[in-house]
């Protein structure tokens, strides 16, 4: 049986912190804007360049919605097209139960529809 001094004890502990994502995403961080995912990271960058390119007229981060007291849906973004429509986009490896009910209660409250990109 092997003994561990406290401090090996301490020093395993510490470089051991790193959890993995349920979904095996890698969270990543642009612009100071930490992404859940490097999928959603890309889209990020995919949008500033049309923006940049004059494709869209602008997007928003993690717009919050609220579906019920309670209960909220946080979209990846909303873009803003030149011909004045929006898309709410949710960038997805995977789609949890509890996506799918809120989307469901999304689309049904505001009679929108999520783009998603896979």
């Amino acid at each position: 049986m092997e003994h561990w001094s406290i401090e090996d004890y301490n020093n395993y502990k510490n470089t051991n912190k790193v959890r993995k994502s349920k979904y095996r995403a890698t969270k990543t961080s642009i612009d100071g804007h930490t992404f859940d995912s490097q999928k959603e990271a890309e889209y990020y960058c995919e949008l500033k360049l049309k923006l940049q390119a004059k494709e869209i007229k602008g997007f928003c981060l993690q717009p919050t919605f609220i579906l019920a007291p309670g209960l909220k849906y946080k979209a990846d973004f909303v873009v803003f097209n030149d011909d004045n429509t929006y898309e709410i986009i949710d960038v997805k490896g995977f789609k949890t139960k509890e996506y799918i009910a809120k989307k469901k209660v999304f689309e049904d409250k505001f009679n929108l529809s999520i783009r998603e990109i896979d």
